[in-house]
């Protein structure tokens, strides 16, 4: 997996969670400039923890259930479970 499946993993966690944050923000009634700059930047920090979490999960070669359910459910060939 090469820099860019990183980069897109770590976009697809940031822009949803941006949303979330922004759109939290703007039901609270807070639509000031620095509310949505501080989403911004909660929700890069959070993506940028989230995706070395599962990039060091990878270069270790630990197993993740989660994704081996992923692959399972996508019908792709999972890898098989050790006893």
């Amino acid at each position: 997996m090469g820099a860019t499946f990183w980069i897109k993993r770590y976009l697809q966690a940031a822009v949803p969670l941006f949303v979330i944050l922004a759109a939290v923000e703007w039901f609270k009634g807070s639509t000031a400039r620095e509310d949505y700059l501080s989403a911004a930047v909660w929700a890069l920090f959070a993506a940028a923890i989230f995706t070395y979490a599962a990039w060091r999960r990878h270069r270790n070669a630990q197993a993740c259930a989660l994704c081996d359910n992923l692959d399972a459910a996508r019908g792709a060939n999972a890898k098989p479970k050790k006893p």
